[in-house]
């Protein structure tokens, strides 16, 4: 595979805070194992989500340069994927919900670049190559399908978590490491998934992060198109799974129209899912999606919108009616007898800005202690002070370097030196700084002129509330820490003597010599079988790449393997299946070849 990193434009732009979680893909850290595997699941998966997948996966698939025998490297993924307008780059497995859905609003898909074990073969809870690469990258081949995916990041990116989001997120995240390396006793795994099911039953309000996410798991993951009677499968976790891909079409599968109601559908990462949503096409995606935003804090604001962000104590930003957005961690507000805020406050660095961008000198550096301030009108004055011209300003005592006292109709009182004010594009006044100043609701003080300065925002209403910064420049976010790690596995000296048995039964696959019980490659492939029976009685899967080679000539030794496979069928019921539809696949492709 070539090693040459093939740069993209998209990966260029990607702020620095989503930089920090993409890995080197190291395409040498995959084994000859590793390869057979992706290859069975894509050939199985081709085969049979020609029948059942929709119209755009194959086609995707070429667009989008994955091949069915080999392990795609990013880097030739981005050089394809940069002439349909994405990117995509390597992570290690799970990353922080807001992350992943804002990688998706910059069109760029995150891919975990670890591949499933063989014995994991048919599905594994942990995000891999084989889901990522296989099943989101070529549905995106679909124009309808990617703008909703790019759409879906973007108002995703917005949405309030909680704390328990970030505690199910990180159970979640070991539970995939746990189950997907070597060598984890059950102890420990029965201990995750023990974690994650006390997780899944606490009663907790859902988070907005958590019901966009149940929306983004019925539709991206788990999703089916067309008519409740006749689906067709276009979520990436179906079409990645072996097992799930068949399952998902019986009729034990419940199929039901989708709506906005899958966003209150919980799912279990670790289980086939018992019902399934169907959207008659990618089009109406879109629609409810924008049914979901009309009901986040993002759209509605106010007091609702702010006390989520209060109860995430997460990094959050309101926006104000003036477009002042104040973006920190936010710690209390005062309400009036309407649920209207009339006041608010943040702990911590704090940064405004407008339309994105950070207003110069309103940085975390004049902020680091926090910020607060009123909101609404002022009593017995009509107009609104981000209203007020400077003469209106000049009528009501508003003068630069003029002591000033006035009040809000919510009661608190505003007494200090007016030393200027701020003005958005509009006109509209949106910032009034005071030096010795004082702020008082009722008998609180909320404000001391030993505090320094007070920046007091402009504005009727809280308009917005959503995560996250409104300029990513003004914090430093380039500090995720993982506390699960993926763990690699060491191979032992068998496991290494079994991954060499694959890499030459590979080559002499990829040289397809003419064989016969004479030749060299014929004689070598039956010493792999040999030393296969006497050291690796468990492997099932590269007889069957030993008996793809030599079923088309009359080499002598393909009925032995075939017995073989079929003896192992009966001792290993557990994997009966998947060697029966490995024989299967190469009998369709026999008879295709004799057609």
């Amino acid at each position: 595979m070539e090693s040459k990193i093939e740069t993209n434009v998209l990966l260029d732009r990607l702020p620095p805070h989503l930089k920090q979680y993409i890995k080197p893909q190291n395409y040498e850290q995959y084994t000859p194992i590793n390869q057979a595997v992706w290859r069975y699941v894509m050939r199985k998966n081709v085969a049979y989500l020609t029948k059942v997948a929709h119209e755009s996966y194959l086609s995707g698939l070429k667009k989008t340069g994955i091949s069915i025998n080999d392990i795609p490297s990013m880097y030739g993924m981005n050089r394809i994927l940069k002439e349909i307008g994405w990117a995509a780059v390597a992570v290690d497995g799970f990353i922080p919900p807001n992350a992943f859905m804002e990688f998706q609003a910059y069109k760029v898909l995150v891919i975990a670049s670890d591949i499933r074990q063989l014995e994991n073969i048919e599905y594994t809870p942990a995000p891999d190559i084989i889901h990522e690469g296989a099943g989101h990258a070529p549905i995106i081949a679909s124009p309808d399908y990617a703008e909703y995916l790019r759409r879906f990041g973007e108002v995703g990116a917005k949405a309030i978590s909680s704390a328990h989001d970030m505690d199910m997120y990180e159970a979640v995240r070991e539970l995939s490491i746990l189950k997907e390396a070597e060598g984890i006793s059950q102890e420990l795994i029965n201990a995750a998934e023990a974690k994650v099911e006390e997780l899944q039953n606490k009663k907790v309000k859902p988070s907005e992060i958590s019901l966009i996410r149940n929306l983004h798991w019925w539709t991206v993951e788990y999703g089916l198109v067309g008519t409740v009677e006749k689906p067709r499968i276009y979520g990436a976790g179906l079409l990645s799974s072996i097992g799930e891909s068949v399952w998902c079409m019986q009729d034990e599968v419940k199929k039901i129209p989708y709506s906005i109601e899958a966003a209150y559908q919980d799912f279990d990462i670790t289980k086939p899912q018992p019902q399934l949503y169907v959207t008659p096409d990618f089009a109406y995606l879109q629609e409810v999606l924008e049914e979901f935003a009309n009901t986040m804090a993002v759209r509605k604001g106010g007091w609702r919108g702010l006390k989520k962000l209060i109860k995430s104590k997460q990094l959050g930003t309101i926006e104000i009616s003036t477009g002042l957005q104040i973006s920190g961690r936010f710690s209390r507000m005062i309400k009036n007898e309407d649920n209207e805020v009339v006041y608010f406050e943040t702990d911590g660095e704090t940064a405004l800005s407008y339309r994105e961008k950070e207003v110069i000198g309103h940085g975390v550096s004049r902020h680091k202690n926090g910020f607060r301030s009123p909101l609404g009108k002022l009593k017995g004055i009509n107009l609104a002070i981000e209203n007020m011209g400077p003469r209106d300003l000049q009528a009501y005592n508003f003068y630069d370097g003029k002591p000033i006292e006035f009040e809000f109709e919510s009661g608190i009182t505003v007494k200090g030196l007016n030393v200027t004010g701020m003005r958005n594009l509009r006109g509209e006044l949106m910032l009034i700084q005071f030096t010795d100043c004082t702020v008082k609701y009722k008998d609180e003080v909320l404000f001391t002129p030993e505090m320094g300065d007070f920046d007091m925002a402009v504005g009727k209403e809280i308009v917005s509330a959503f995560a996250g910064a409104a300029d990513y420049n003004s914090f430093n976010l380039v500090n995720h820490v993982a506390t699960s790690k993926t763990i690699r596995p060491q191979l032992s000296e068998k496991e290494k003597e079994l991954n060499l048995l694959y890499k030459e039964v590979r080559e002499t696959r990829e040289k397809n010599p003419p064989l016969t019980s004479s030749s060299k490659e014929g004689d070598r492939l039956k010493k792999i079988f040999r030393v296969l029976k006497d050291n690796h009685t468990t492997d099932w899967l590269l007889p069957l790449e030993i008996y793809e080679i030599v079923s088309k000539t009359d080499f002598g030794f393909s009925e032995e393997i075939l017995q073989y496979l079929l003896n192992l069928k009966q001792q290993k019921p557990k994997v009966a299946h998947l060697i029966e539809g490995g024989l299967a696949l190469l009998e369709t492709q026999t008879n295709e070849i004799i057609n």
